[in-house]
C-alpha cells in the first residue's frame, strides 16, 4: 500500500498535469469506489469544476475545486492514475473516469479494487471522516517530539502497531515503520510505552528522516502521464532499503541476517541482533 511518500508523489505529479483543468465530465463506472454517493451525484459534483490544486492530507490525496468541493482519494493497494489522450479504450480495471478540457482524460484504475472516493465541502474537509481522524503531519509544526513521546507513552500496543495507528502517527506504513524503528534499534514487538526516552527521540527523527529520503527521491522523477507517481519504486529501489524486504540479506549495522515476523497479518522487517 502507497505510504505518505509515494501519495506525496502521486499528488505533486498530479498537481503539475491537471492543476487549472476543468473537469467536462466525470463517471463513476464502479459504484463501491465512492460509496457515499451516487453516479450521478459523483458527476454532477464534479463536472464543469475546475481543479484549482492537488494536495494531500495523510495518505489521502485532495482534489480542491473551484466549486467549493473537494474530492478525496485514497489509492489503497493498488489505486493509480492514468492521464490518456484520445478516445480509445479505457484500460481494464478503470474505475473512474474525469473527462478534462483539452481532450484528455484522467481515469482511476484499481486492480484491487480497494480504493475509495468521497466528494465533500471545501470547508468542511477536516470535519470529514477521513480526514478528522488523522495524527498530525509528521513534517507539520504539531509532530513535536513532545507529542510523539505522549503517544508511545499511552498504549501498551506493540509499537509497530502504534506507528502504523493513523490516528497517532500520520502516513507511515510497513516499510517506513521498519526502516525507522532500524535507525532507533527498537524492537518492533516491544510495548510502546516500554520504549526508553532515548530511543523515542531517536525515533522520532527516523520517521522523518526516511520519508522524506523517498520524498525527494519523488522530486527527481519525471512526470509519466501513462503511470502518475508509478516509478516511485524504480528497479534498483530494492537496495535503498535497510531492512525492508531484506529477509535473510546481511544487516547493515552487524551483518547478521534480517529477520521477518508477522504483526497483524503485516510483514515487518528488523535485525534482532541491533534491535533488542
Amino acid at each position: 500500500m502507497p505510504e505518505l511518500p509515494e501519495v506525496e508523489t502521486v499528488a505533486n505529479h498530479l498537481g503539475r498535469l491537471v492543476t487549472g483543468r476543468t473537469i467536462e465530465s466525470a463517471e463513476l463506472i464502479r459504484e463501491r469506489l465512492a460509496p457515499n454517493l451516487t453516479p450521478q451525484q459523483f458527476a454532477e459534483s464534479l463536472s464543469s469544476a475546475t481543479i484549482t490544486s492537488v494536495g494531500r492530507r495523510g495518505k489521502h490525496i485532495l482534489f480542491d475545486l473551484d466549486n467549493g468541493k473537494t474530492l478525496i482519494v485514497h489509492l489503497r493497494m493498488s489505486g493509480r492514475f492514468q492521464l490518456l489522450n484520445g478516445t480509445g479504450e479505457d484500460p481494464k480495471f478503470t474505475h473512474a473516469v474525469f473527462s478534462l478540457t483539452g481532450g484528455e482524460r484522467l481515469l482511476f484504475v484499481d486492480q484491487r479494487h480497494f480504493g475509495m472516493m468521497n466528494i465533500v465541502e471545501t470547508a468542511r474537509l477536516h470535519e470529514t471522516k477521513e480526514i478528522a481522524k488523522l495524527a498530525p503531519e509528521p513534517f507539520s509544526d504539531d509532530f513535536t517530539e513532545a507529542y510523539f513521546l505522549s503517544v508511545l507513552k499511552s498504549t501498551k500496543r506493540p509499537l509497530k502497531d502504534c506507528l502504523l495507528d493513523q490516528t497517532k502517527v500520520c502516513g507511515v506504513g510497513n516499510i517506513y515503520a521498519s526502516e525507522a524503528m532500524f535507525i532507533a534499534r527498537a524492537k518492533p514487538t516491544i510495548p510502546a510505552s516500554r520504549l526508553s526516552k532515548v530511543k523515542a527521540r531517536v525515533l522520532h527523527t527516523a520517521i522523518r528522516d526516511v520519508m522524506n529520503e523517498t520524498i525527494e527521491l519523488g522530486r527527481a522523477i519525471p512526470v509519466n502521464p501513462a503511470n502518475i507517481g508509478g516509478n516511485i519504486y524504480g528497479s534498483e529501489s530494492d537496495a535503498e532499503w535497510r531492512v525492508y524486504g531484506r529477509e535473510g540479506h546481511p544487516c547493515p549495522n552487524c551483518t547478521r541476517p534480517i529477520t521477518r515476523i508477522t504483526q497483524n497479518c503485516r510483514s515487518t522487517f528488523y535485525c534482532p541482533t541491533c534491535q533488542r
